[in-house]
């Protein structure tokens, strides 16, 4: 029998990150329609959730696109990435911590490239849990039922032995279809108990 292992996503659980707003802002700063960033953007944000793309690149591309200066770009991408990195879900962390031990943990993230950096500087997410998984680094993306065996096979458990935790309900419907015991994050309350029951 493998070892027992709970998994959780960044953004939304680990991470609170509520909108912003600054694409908006930035649309209105540019005299763009609404809407007309993402439209522009699409292709990179695609690119760089898998890796497919350098953080470079990333920044090339953008400034072409909306036409941005040095300076912008740096306003523009610190925005972006104060949006992507919110606060930390500090009771839920202390949560995790406190599991060492108790079960292998891990982290499964679709994300974009350049997250790991900022996310260890941030919340040195790599002290807390055995494994990391990002989209950005593996080339695959939840709902890919490829990932799910993938971040099984790096925390060496079985599917059936791990409780994956997200707040997106199809991630949820995609875990419990490669065979995972899942959670809809929708507070800290819910979650604890569920992860508490999983490891009786």
């Amino acid at each position: 029998m493998t070892e027992r292992c709970v998994l959780l996503d960044i953004g939304g659980v680990l991470e609170i990150t509520p909108p912003t707003g600054w694409g908006a802002r930035w649309e209105r700063r540019l005299g763009l329609p609404f809407g007309e960033l993402n439209r522009r953007l699409a292709d990179v944000w695609a690119a760089g959730s898998v890796g497919a793309i350098t953080e470079g690149q990333v920044g090339r591309r953008i400034a072409e696109r909306l036409g941005l200066d040095d300076a912008a770009l740096a306003a523009f991408l610190g925005d972006l990435w104060e949006q992507y990195l919110g606060t930390a879900n500090e009771e839920l962390i202390d949560h995790v911590r406190g599991l060492r031990g108790r079960c292998r943990l891990g982290i499964l993230s679709n994300s974009f490239v350049g997250a790991r950096e900022r996310e260890e500087r941030a919340y040195a997410f790599g002290s807390l849990v055995d494994e990391i998984v990002y989209s950005h680094e593996a080339g695959l993306l939840k709902p890919d039922p490829a990932v799910f065996a993938l971040a099984c096979d790096r925390l060496g458990t079985r599917p059936a032995d791990c409780l994956f935790v997200d707040d997106h309900g199809p991630h949820v419907a995609a875990a419990r279809a490669a065979g995972l015991h899942a959670v809809h994050f929708t507070g800290n309350a819910g979650t604890i108990s569920a992860i508490g029951e999983f490891l009786k």
